[in-house]
This record gives structure tokens, sequence and C-alpha cells, in this order.
């Protein structure tokens, strides 16, 4: 699995807004500056961030954006899910039923399933606020796929 920059840039306007907004409404043109993200490229990501309601908006002098909820309701996954859409790292499992003619023979499909569900976990186990803190430094303490902050 690898994340576009449209899922990468996406996280970086959210922390970005997350980190400069006080509650108030910022700019494009400020975060676009921080975040050296073009304006172009930076409307086409705050127009999914804006329709999936994870940032309000504003127009006119002291408009702009910022978080429609508290960074700690937002996680890494709701966040790249909104932007990238399925997150699956195989393509048999885009479906909630595989489509594979071979899935009932399959030996690989379910560590492609764990690998999935532990991707899964992870990104939803770290929300905004805590790589605002810096708090996503986790490690596997065991095969019960318990994770605890280092």
């Amino acid at each position: 699995m690898k994340i576009s920059t449209k899922g990468r840039y996406a996280l970086r306007v959210m922390i970005d807004i997350a980190l400069n907004s006080n509650g108030n409404f910022i700019s494009l043109r400020d975060i676009s500056q921080r975040q050296e993200i073009s304006m172009k490229y930076l409307e086409m990501i705050i127009g999914i961030l804006n329709r999936g309601n994870f940032v309000q908006s504003q127009r006119g002098k002291d408009g702009g954006y910022r978080l429609a909820k508290s960074p700690a309701d937002y996680t890494v996954w709701s966040i790249l899910t909104l932007a990238e859409g399925n997150l699956a790292p195989v393509s048999c499992l885009d479906n909630p039923v595989s489509e594979c003619p071979r899935a009932a023979d399959c030996l690989t499909l379910p560590f492609w399933k764990g690998l999935s569900k532990t991707i899964k976990n992870y990104m939803e186990s770290v929300t905004l606020e805590d790589i605002m803190n810096k708090k996503t430094v986790k490690v596997w303490v065991n095969e019960q796929s318990e994770i605890t902050e280092k």
C-alpha cells in the first residue's frame, strides 16, 4: 500500500489547521505557504475535506477553514480514507465480500486480511491530537496486537 500525495497532503492540511487556527478560520494562502502546497492542489484537497465535513468554511475577509471537530475526534484512518478511498493492501480486499474466484482456496487471503486489519487498527489508534502532541510512536508489545506508547 502506498499513500498518494493527496492523502499525505490531506493529513498535513488537517494538522496545519489544528495547530494554527485556535478556533479561527485559516486562509488557504497561509496553509499553502506553510505547507508548500500549490494553491490549485490545496483547493482540491480542501474541497474533499469540506465535502466530508472535516472542515468548516467561511467566505470573506476573515474567512478560510477550521476544523469541524476537536483534533482528538479525527483519526489518521478517517482522514486518509476520506482522501484516498479504499486503503486495502491488495485488490481482492476492495469489497467486503471477495469477488475473486480463488478466494475460497486462497492460502494468502488470511495474510492480506490480517495485514489490512493491522494497518487499519494502527491508523485508527492515532488521532490528529496525538500527532500534534508527538505521541505517534507506537510499538507492538505482543502477538495480540496490543499497542502502547513509547
